[in-house]
């Protein structure tokens, strides 16, 4: 398979994506599942996501639709699109699927997979992540990974803005 097919191939759909999970369950495969915007990846979203991968075998990764991102933070965002971004985190070798969604949180998500592990950044707190109550009843971990300071989208945008 070519790396473009392979890059292509970790894009999914919830159906299929359900199906794969079921497939990866089955195998004995541990399903770590963490969500995000991820619009102008940096080395802080690599490190959490590195750091993510490492909690099972298997990392999903939910990303917010650019409809989805401009609920959140604005009109003017993202600076990637969706596809691209979906892209670009296919690229990272220890990222085993990306599943787009447009509502505000991943709750339907994570109610449809139910990961073995539901992991954020450490500036969370386990009882704020959406999905924890979820993923605990059904025999699931929910992890904090630690977050990278100094690194942020909002604050690579800003200071392009002002240069």
């Amino acid at each position: 398979m070519s790396h473009l097919k392979t890059l292509n191939s970790k894009i999914y759909n919830l159906d299929t994506l359900t199906s794969q999970v079921e497939q990866w369950k089955m195998a004995g495969k541990k399903v770590v599942f963490t969500n995000g915007c991820f619009d102008i990846i940096h080395r802080g979203h690599i490190e959490v996501l590195a750091r993510t991968a490492d909690l099972g075998d298997k990392l999903i990764i939910g990303l917010n639709s650019d409809q989805s991102i401009q609920k959140l933070k604005g009109k003017d965002r993202p600076i990637i699109d969706e596809q691209s971004r979906a892209f670009l985190l296919a690229a990272l070798s220890f990222v085993d699927a990306i599943v787009l969604f447009s509502e505000d949180t991943p709750l339907k998500l994570i109610s449809t997979l139910l990961p073995d592990v539901l992991a954020k950044g450490g500036d969370y707190k386990i009882e704020t992540i959406v999905g924890h109550e979820i993923v605990q009843q059904n025999g699931g971990k929910v992890k904090l990974v630690p977050f990278v300071d100094g690194f942020s989208s909002t604050t690579i945008i800003d200071k392009i803005k002002k240069s």
